[in-house]
């Protein structure tokens, strides 16, 4: 749940501090007095794209900061991991994003650095929004398949579907591209023999191709390393090298030994030191003869090598691009030999693949069926609360012409608000004030599914009568049992409901705008007059009286 936000220089708003608590919130407010702002903070904090025009005149930056608590840390903590951020520590999230004019802007995830695609992940755990629009979402058919699916749990269903789909599809391009792109031309075919022939050619491994290389550049550079190895070898064994001058001292140091024995270790270790540069000597000597030029060797390594390069130039810069290259080509040429075969092989698969799809199809919608009877059901008596005592709504499976990425079927949200007119679907029959009332009772019989702690409602209750209001504040409270609920609303029904309430003011009384936000639920006086001017006038004694009663004891 959403513990605490701070807000700073955010649009017209300067700094305010809140404390949320669990259940059902109100926000409410004068229209244009900023309510948007609270929400646009918190729009910030799940990672909606914002510039710099959000930063309040004359301030330098605006930041939003959030504390979120999580009574149970796994689900959270496992998505943190896999984004590389800290963990919550005591189930504590901590959110904070600024905006800079002149500064690149800044995101933190309990103290860590996070990307802005990072915070939108995060926001999917924890808020989920539901604005005014919502409702005329409701007319679309892929929304109204994603609620019946949501409401009969038909996840694993869709999930085993879309990968027997995804199969099948897989196969249907296989063999479009076989039967498109696999019939070659004679000189097609001559050419790609001609390619495959001199990749044959070639040892493709990475460790032939390494030593290809090694001896390609000690044949280049043959008569270079040849000299280098003749003068070491020369310098520590000719006439007047090395070996030959540490010879003398080492009789030298011999005779010193006879005069004085406690010099032996000396003259030992001289004595290895030339036995060592005379090896040393030997073993340039050596690989000076490894070194010899041979034009015939030279001329077959030239050729491998140009061989080598010719393919790494056409198909790719390393051993395993070349590979792929060339087992394509014997792939594609293969296909030439047998290519009816191959089409009957595919074809077969297909089949398979075919019947595993649709039998997959039908347990999706086996599922759907059920689901559409049972929330049809509980919807419609949702419905019936918020004003509609004869309506008619029901939940209409169709068959699809050809199966598709949700499935063979979709379904279709059928209403008729008045007794004795068939049901039709939504975009036939309901205006915007019924929309929304569908969209509310839908929201409500869902929202025990919805997993994310937090849900804000911004004026879902638009077009909606005030005669009905009161039953829209019980269903908000009722989502709230299992959910923190935050409700921007203009109902004083509504908002009469909410253990909290949060106002909205903005102060035009000097020479700046000031938008503050304050808590007024446990004072039940300033409560009282909110809901007054919500009914019409704070200062009407029969708004007073009936504010009152709304709010009861």
């Amino acid at each position: 749940m959403l513990q605490s936000i701070r807000i700073k220089n955010l649009a017209l708003l300067k700094e305010v501090s809140l404390d949320f608590e669990p259940g059902f919130t109100a926000v409410t407010g004068e229209t244009g007095a900023g309510k948007s702002i609270l929400l646009g903070a918190l729009s910030l904090l799940a990672g909606e794209r914002a510039d710099k025009t959000l930063i309040r005149q004359g301030a330098p930056s605006c930041e939003v900061e959030a504390a979120l608590f999580f009574k149970s840390e796994k689900k959270i903590n496992a998505l943190l991991a896999s984004l590389d951020l800290p963990e919550c520590d005591d189930g504590l999230l901590i959110l904070k994003r600024s905006l800079a004019r002149e500064k690149a802007p800044k995101i933190t995830v309990n103290g860590g650095l996070a990307s802005l695609s990072t915070l939108q992940q995060l926001g999917e755990a924890w808020i989920d929004f539901h604005g005014p629009s919502e409702p005329r979402r409701l007319l679309k058919e892929n929304c109204q398949l994603e609620l019946l699916d949501l409401f009969g749990r038909a996840s694993p269903e869709l999930s085993a579907y879309q990968e027997k789909y995804r199969a099948w599809r897989e196969l249907l391009a296989e063999r479009d591209r076989i039967t498109k792109e696999t019939r070659l031309s004679p000189d097609q075919i001559d050419f790609l023999e001609t390619q495959l022939a001199k990749l044959d050619s070639l040892e493709l491994t990475e460790e032939a191709v390494e030593n290809l290389e090694r001896d390609f550049q000690r044949q280049s550079r043959a008569q270079e390393l040849i000299s280098l190895a003749s003068a070491l070898s020369e310098g520590l064994m000719g006439e007047d090298g090395a070996t030959a001058r540490i010879a003398a001292l080492v009789r030298e140091a011999r005779h010193l030994e006879t005069l004085d024995p406690a010099s032996k270790a000396l003259a030992d270790r001289l004595s290895s030191a030339s036995l060592e540069l005379a090896d040393l000597g030997s073993e340039f000597e050596a690989l000076g003869g490894e070194y010899q030029f041979d034009p015939e060797q030279a001329a077959e390594l030239q050729a491998r090598m140009d061989a080598w390069l010719d393919a790494r130039r056409k198909h790719g810069n390393d051993v395993r691009a070349v590979i792929a290259a060339r087992d394509d080509m014997r792939r594609r040429l293969e296909i030439q030999g047998d290519i009816e075969g191959s089409l009957a092989r595919i074809e077969k698969q297909i089949s398979d693949a075919s019947r595993a799809m649709k039998k997959a199809a039908q347990a999706l919608r086996e599922v759907r069926e059920k689901a559409s009877k049972e929330l049809a059901k509980v919807a419609a008596k949702s419905i019936a609360q918020l004003g509609f005592k004869k309506a008619d709504f029901r939940v209409s499976i169709t068959s699809l012409a050809e199966p598709g990425p949700t499935g063979d079927c979709g379904c279709e949200f059928l209403f008729s608000p008045n007794i004795g007119e068939p049901p039709l679907p939504l975009n036939r029959v309901a205006s915007s004030g019924e929309l929304a009332r569908v969209m509310l009772a839908l929201k409500t019989v869902l929202a025990d599914l919805d997993e994310v702690p937090l849900l804000v409602f911004d004026e879902v209750d638009a077009n909606v009568g005030g005669e009905i209001g009161k039953v829209v504040g019980e269903k908000m409270a009722a989502i709230a049992r299992n959910h923190q609920v935050l409700c921007v609303t203009h109902l004083p029904q509504v908002a009469a409901q909410a253990a909290n309430h949060l106002v909205v003011t903005k102060d035009q009384s000097k020479n700046r705008t000031v938008v503050e936000i304050e808590p007024i639920h446990e004072d039940r006086k300033a409560r009282v007059s909110e809901l007054a001017r919500m009914l019409g006038d704070r200062t009407a004694k029969s708004a007073l009286a009936h504010a009152g009663e709304l709010l009861g004891k």
